[in-house]
């Protein structure tokens, strides 16, 4: 059979690196250092998948104007010092290396800065496997959908023929705006009741089923 996708696209935080826990406890301890409400838990992962500085004002939407570039700079010292030990999700390296070898075209949309997703595709030897990326400080912001536009633009995929893959309903609101089929993943910022809502294709608990839906569906 032949393929039903051309290119599947990846959000990168919570989908392919394991990285909420670390990303939402260093929103919450910028917080603190300023002085400012300390966000829950909830309302701090909630945030994940929106650029940087867009995620600051929803997550401490009553900080005082001046103070939201130093909570970025605060937000960066503490990510910044535990980055390069985040792992990927058990199974993500393989299952990429799969589709990149099976012919599908892969992409990147994310939350990042182009510096932070260059730095740890770099570390983690994933750069390779993907063929176009776009980051919060490149275009819009999810969910605009301009990130899917302008990689589907890029690499000449129809939207008929894009998959989205994500763990926020950020990022099932950017492929609805795309217009795109979506997934989503179960295991990383957003909780799967608010993810079901958006009615992905399916949800999915792990690399290990994700890797089964791609080679039964895509």
């Amino acid at each position: 059979m032949g393929k039903h996708y051309d290119l599947i696209v990846f959000d990168w935080d919570g989908t392919v690196m394991d990285s909420t826990a670390v990303i939402s406890s260093s929103i919450q301890a910028a917080c603190r250092d300023l002085g400012l409400p300390v966000p829950s838990d909830e309302a701090a992962r909630h945030v994940i998948g929106l650029g940087l500085e867009q995620a600051l004002r929803h997550a401490v939407p009553d900080a005082p104007e001046a103070m939201y570039g130093p909570l970025v700079e605060r937000y960066r010292h503490h990510f910044l010092a535990q980055d390069m030990a985040i792992p990927l999700f058990e199974g993500a390296r393989e299952t990429i290396i799969e589709l990149y070898e099976g012919g599908f075209s892969l992409g990147v949309a994310t939350g990042k800065s182009r510096a932070g997703l260059e730095r740890v595709m770099e570390s983690t030897g994933m750069k390779r496997y993907f063929h176009a990326t776009r980051t919060a400080d490149q275009t819009f912001s999810k969910p605009h959908p301009a990130m899917l536009f302008e990689l589907m633009d890029e690499l000449e995929a129809s939207a008929e023929r894009t998959l989205m893959v994500g763990d926020t309903t950020h990022d099932l609101l950017l492929a609805q705006n795309a217009g795109v089929d979506a997934l989503a993943v179960g295991f990383g910022a957003h909780p799967p009741e608010q993810l079901l809502e958006l009615r992905p294709l399916a949800l999915l608990d792990d690399f290990a089923q994700l890797r089964a839906w791609f080679g039964e569906n895509a």
